[in-house]
């Protein structure tokens, strides 16, 4: 993880901008923000070495992908130990399904954002994918009805 970088109102700008479209050229920006494009493409530049920026992706759409169905996955791990939770997480990460995984704090262990074919694609995956492994306890899974995204990620106030 980086650690806290000092943002001016010009940086935080650029990362609105950024956030909103990745894609905006330097020169855009730049404009966007009120700054000269070679002090923008320097300000970007440190924003990436120190990590504030940690890279561009692309957004797909899981339905135009032939997988409508999305859940989360609450999973509790037994017993809770490195020799089991590092091939657990690099198997559900291998899951042509896993959208995201998160370890948590709580009753669940980890929580799975999948994305599946059809509903017997996600029962395949939760009782081989899951359950049949010896370290999984126990899965809950919650379908997905809706999703919003939020704003951009800026520092607090």
């Amino acid at each position: 993880m980086s650690a806290s970088v000092d943002l001016d109102p010009v940086d935080l700008e650029i990362l609105r901008v950024l956030q909103n479209d990745a894609r905006t050229t330097n020169r855009d920006l730049a404009t966007a923000v009120g700054v000269a494009p070679s002090t923008c493409l320097d300000r970007v530049a440190r924003l990436r070495r120190t990590g504030v920026i940690l890279g561009h992706t692309l957004r797909l759409d899981p339905v135009a992908l032939g997988r409508p169905l999305q859940a989360f996955l609450a999973v509790h791990v037994g017993p809770h130990r490195r020799p089991l939770v590092d091939p657990f997480v690099a198997h559900v990460l291998a899951q042509p399904q896993t959208r995201a995984l998160y370890h948590l704090a709580g009753p669940q262990d980890y929580l799975v954002h999948v994305a599946a074919s059809d509903v017997e694609d996600l029962q395949r995956l939760v009782l081989d994918g899951f359950t049949a492994r010896r370290e999984v306890t126990s899965v809950q899974t919650g379908l997905v009805f809706q999703a919003w995204e939020a704003g951009p990620l800026l520092p607090p106030a």
